[in-house]
């Protein structure tokens, strides 16, 4: 049931307002105020899912309702009801952030179209916001053990500035999940957040993946294409894998954080973008300098801040919460009900070699939730892990 609240000083237009609202639907819950201090006391004691609100109101106008209201519930949508002589005021409502606005006497066509895509608005924006959250859980970091702590610590210091930071650690222990929260938790979180797996990309690719090109710049290329930093202006760009990039590239990368300026491949015009770069590897970058295979000035350049992500054999305490996790987030997809695990069932998955560290253990949660029992036993671990 959608929850409209009437803040109209004229008690007789009020009150055909909250009539034509009452029997246009039985699905909407209609209040009154008598004015806008009124107004704002009911908005801070209720949710309401729409505001019709007067402009011309003793003790507080409109206006400084709807400014008060949005500071206090954003997301509510506001319809501001005009007189002949408001029309530029609700004009300009509607710049501070009003649905819409419309004129007395009230047409009832008007009111009832505008009522119902403003609550269908209101709708779109709760739906985005858990949307938001699903993605949110989607790269939850589970674990309590010392070494997450430190990284959700790190993370909290590091994600409001624009620093560059290099995650290190082995194959499938979460690497992308620190680039996201990163970029979740920083100014840059309505931006978009660009991945970028340069080991799945072939060399003679990937300076067109990351500058793109412009037509003619190699026998495929048809048209112009833009590449993925200037995708991620105004955001973060993850450079997944960035061991495995080329030597050419890293020329490339490292103009692009000195210079902030790319160029697109087969063009000598500089593109301007604004990104921020986190980059993951599992290789031993100062290795690999040694070996000639690694800019070492765009190592500096790209470890402002060095986040390493430790292997799931180091951190065994948190198994037990990321069992619990996993198996509930499979039984979600397969829309069943999560199973136990039995404490010697625990036990035994704490004491094997995680190689695959915690991409590895997730693989085998799945296998147990299927093939075990309705409670996982120590005996279907032995049967079922392939350890």
């Amino acid at each position: 049931m959608s929850k409209i609240l009437v803040i109209e000083d004229e008690a007789a237009i009020r009150r055909v307002l909250v009539k034509i609202l009452s029997e246009e639907s039985d699905t909407y819950n209609v209040e009154e105020a008598e004015d806008g201090l009124a107004g704002i006391e009911k908005i801070k004691g209720s949710d309401y899912d729409l505001v019709l609100c007067d402009i011309k109101m003793p003790k507080m106008d409109g206006v400084e309702v709807l400014e008060k209201a949005l500071k206090i519930k954003p997301e509510i949508p506001f319809i501001m009801i005009s007189g002949h002589g408001d029309i530029d005021t609700a004009v300009n409502t509607m710049r501070l952030g009003a649905f819409d606005y419309i004129s007395k006497p009230p047409d009832l066509n008007r009111l009832l179209n505008t009522v119902r895509n403003a609550l269908d608005r209101k709708e779109l924006v709760v739906e985005n916001k858990l949307l938001k959250k699903k993605v949110s859980k989607k790269y939850e970091m589970i674990g309590e053990s010392d070494a997450i702590a430190d990284i959700k610590e790190m993370i909290e210091k590091v994600a409001p500035t624009d620093a560059r930071v290099l995650i290190t650690g082995p194959n499938g222990t979460g690497k992308e999940l620190v680039a996201h929260w990163l970029h979740q938790k920083s100014e840059r979180s309505k931006g978009p957040m660009i991945e970028v797996n340069c080991a799945a990309i072939p060399s003679e690719l990937i300076e067109s993946e990351l500058f793109g090109h412009v037509k003619g710049a190699f026998t495929s290329a048809n048209k112009d294409r833009a590449g993925k930093f200037e995708a991620a202006n105004g955001g973060t760009i993850f450079l997944d894998e960035i061991g495995d990039m080329s030597l050419s590239a890293q020329a490339k990368v490292l103009r692009a954080l000195q210079e902030n300026k790319i160029q697109r491949v087969g063009s000598d015009k500089d593109i301007k973008v604004d990104v921020r770069v986190v980059a993951a590897t599992n290789k031993d970058l100062k290795k690999e300098i040694e070996d000639n295979q690694f800019r070492e000035d765009l190592y500096h350049r790209l470890a402002v801040i060095l986040i390493k992500v430790p292997a799931l054999n180091d951190r065994r305490d948190d198994i037990p919460l990321l069992v619990a996790h996993f198996s509930k987030h499979i039984a979600n997809e397969q829309g069943t009900v999560a199973k136990a695990f039995a404490p010697d069932a625990i036990k035994q998955l704490q004491e094997y070699d995680w190689t695959g560290n915690i991409r590895e253990l997730r693989n085998v949660i799945e296998r147990l939730i299927i093939l075990g029992g309705d409670e996982v036993t120590k005996k279907d671990v032995q049967l079922f892990a392939s350890k």
